[in-house]
């Protein structure tokens, strides 16, 4: 491992806050030659509506224009984020979709660029961006850096979500007890309430008594929900 990598690592494992994380990818993308740094953490729930956190260093009033655009909606680069987990590279033809966010954009110094997104295994996405209003990225530049740009996407992602999801995360009221857990678990897998009851040994209303403690627990609508949050959480594993 080279000593930048050491370094940032070292950085990133004894951050205070998210800030301090930030605060550290800022100082590697300068070091990458580029002015603006992005990460935007996208929580896998509400599954309708997944909540979106996002820091940069963009100019504030980029920040405000972009916020008020709703340009999160329509921008090509999330787009292909939540897609792809492949390397992209800001063209003209990626922003043909979207030419007044292109547009002003580069206005705002924002004109080269290069993004990758990362999922982790409880469905949180996250993409980091690095531009600049400067110098194009040509292949050259690309081909000696672009290993040290996704590892940082990678040392991004878990660094930031060690803060960032507990702040989201849905805690049950209660502990789940290990029954409850085992009964959500093979909800989770499809198991009807008889089913559950054949394989633990216990009678349907038990099953059912035990799902209806979850929900409540865990705050949710139903035990689809209940699932889900479950899961999400890690409360499965």
């Amino acid at each position: 491992m080279q000593p930048s990598a050491e370094n940032l690592l070292t950085a990133l494992d004894r951050a205070p806050s998210e800030q301090a994380v930030f605060d550290a990818l800022e100082a590697e993308a300068r070091r990458l030659g580029f002015e603006h740094c992005a990460y935007g953490l996208r929580l896998a729930v509400p599954v309708s509506n997944p909540k979106v956190i996002t820091l940069n260093n963009y100019p504030v009033d980029w920040q405000a224009r972009y916020l008020q655009a709703g340009y999160l909606n329509i921008d090509p680069s999330v787009r292909h984020g939540r897609l792809s987990q492949e390397p992209l590279v800001w063209t003209d033809e990626v922003f043909a979709s979207a030419r007044n966010l292109w547009e002003e954009a580069r206005d705002h110094g924002l004109r080269f660029g290069w993004a990758q997104s990362s999922l982790d295994g409880f469905g949180v996405g996250g993409m980091l961006t690095l531009s600049r209003s400067t110098e194009i990225l040509n292949v050259q530049e690309l081909a000696a850096k672009e290993s040290e740009m996704r590892w940082l996407v990678q040392a991004a992602h878990l660094a930031l979500s060690r803060f960032m999801k507990p702040r989201y995360a849905v805690v049950p009221e209660s502990p789940l007890t290990p029954r409850e857990i085992e009964v959500l678990k093979w909800t989770a897998d499809g198991k009807t309430a008889a089913d559950i009851g054949a394989i633990l040994s216990i009678s349907v209303p038990t099953v059912n008594f035990h799902i209806k403690n979850v929900v409540q627990k865990m705050g949710a609508a139903n035990k689809t929900a209940a699932v889900v949050q479950a899961l999400l959480s890690g409360l499965l594993n």
